[in-house]
């Protein structure tokens, strides 16, 4: 269960978040939803598909980090083993909230929410959030930051989505994977860009994709894929332990 509410410097003052990275603190997920903006720094490291919102129907893209549910071969005892987090990661325990400006005033105002259940919010140990004196600190700064890159990337993927669906470019995905130790495993349940209807598209289409920022996100997905080798391999250590 979560407790999001909005971020008070009164009332939360003296809190503390803990930013290590483990299973007891919610990272032991198997994949996080991604953004375009971002796809060159996750490509490098984990593989990048689509995810179907079962609620909605709507596609998402995200970075794989395991092939079973629950499963991140990203953590061990010193934490998260890559160098790069996505930035769904990354805002931990916080949201963006939208707030009501007045009975006059239709458009709601965004506002920095903590999650309140986290087990990464507490009192005594990791990053204050406020300065003694007042004023926020680094660490909520750079959190800040995050949460506006997220809230800003919300849009531009959708419409990478919409332009990826108007042309028919996604298509189910489903992998088996064979283990060294005689175990098998088959990725199922996600999606991902169809490389020959993508290289097929007209001049004109590839050239709008271009202007629109969508181009280099769709080969950064298709790049990604080779660092399913690299989840085998650390799949395949966590089995010789």
């Amino acid at each position: 269960m979560t407790d999001y509410v909005m971020l008070n410097p009164e009332e939360h003052k003296d809190l503390r978040i803990d930013v290590s990275h483990s299973a007891d603190m919610g990272d032991g997920v198997n994949f996080a939803m991604t953004f375009p903006f971002e796809f060159r720094n996750v490509q490098g490291h984990y593989p990048i598909f689509f995810q179907k919102s079962g609620d909605s129907g709507e596609f998402y893209p995200v970075a794989l980090f395991g092939f079973e549910p629950g499963e991140n071969l990203f953590l061990d005892e010193d934490g998260w083993t890559a160098p790069f987090q996505p930035a769904m990661i990354r805002r931990q325990p916080f949201l963006i909230g939208f707030q009501d400006q007045g009975p006059d005033i239709k458009e709601k105002k965004a506002v920095v929410t903590i999650d309140m259940a986290s087990p990464r919010v507490g009192t005594v140990d990791g990053e204050p959030l406020f300065l003694e004196h007042g004023g926020t600190s680094n660490y909520l700064q750079q959190v800040t930051q995050t949460l506006e890159l997220i809230h800003q990337a919300h849009e531009h993927s959708e419409k990478f989505v919409k332009a990826l669906l108007d042309h028919d470019l996604l298509e189910p995905f489903s992998l088996n994977v064979d283990l060294e130790d005689g175990s098998s495993h088959q990725l199922l349940g996600f999606y991902t860009i169809n490389e020959q209807k993508l290289q097929a598209l007209s001049g004109s289409t590839m050239q709008s994709f271009n202007e629109h920022g969508f181009l280099v996100p769709a080969y950064m997905i298709l790049a990604s894929h080779s660092c399913i080798r690299q989840l085998i391999s650390l799949k395949n250590k966590t089995r010789s332990v």
